[in-house]
């Protein structure tokens, strides 16, 4: 199927317009700006396909990272799971004792990261947007297509998982 030039153009407008919106929402959860950078743009390639079944009246925004968000969650899906949590992202977190060893705690910042990356993709990026990013439930549920009691439910299975994986290296949380 070609695209015609008044369909083309529009799908560059859109693009310009909400490029960065949506490549935020995306590296929000795969923690990754070259995957980020690929996931917007097969995001763009979604909608495009998708556009039959956009509602006007709905909004393009909230349809187009409830896109973004799927095409992540697919990403992450396919990474192995360590690799879908940075140890980078825990380093600026502060020591919970204010005067602790740099060196422990480094090993728990690297424990905490390994422990949130082998959550289920779903419940790391509930986790990850209503925990870490201190986005409200609502938007968080809007993001993932799901509805406000079900992204509180997978924030709380995901804090019970991580408290469980980290007691299990050693760490109390």
């Amino acid at each position: 199927m070609y695209i015609t030039d008044d369909a083309e153009s529009a799908s560059e407008s859109l693009f310009r317009r909400h490029q960065r919106v949506v490549r935020g929402c995306i590296c929000l959860i795969v923690r990754d700006p070259g995957a980020a950078d690929e996931l917007t743009v097969e995001s763009f390639w979604r909608i495009y396909r998708a556009r039959d079944r956009f509602e006007p009246e709905r909004g393009f925004e909230p349809w187009a990272r409830r896109i973004a968000t799927r095409a992540a969650l697919d990403w992450l899906r396919a990474q192995k799971p360590e690799y879908a949590v940075a140890n980078e992202f825990f380093a600026d977190l502060p020591s919970p004792g204010g005067q602790e060893d740099p060196a422990v705690s480094a090993e728990i910042r690297r424990k905490t990261a390994l422990a949130f990356g082998r959550l289920r993709p779903g419940l790391r990026i509930a986790a990850t947007l209503a925990v870490i990013e201190e986005r409200p439930h609502k938007e968080v549920a809007e993001a993932l297509g799901i509805s406000v009691m079900a992204v509180k439910l997978s924030e709380f299975r995901a804090l019970r998982l991580l408290r469980k994986d980290l007691q299990q290296q050693g760490i109390k949380p």
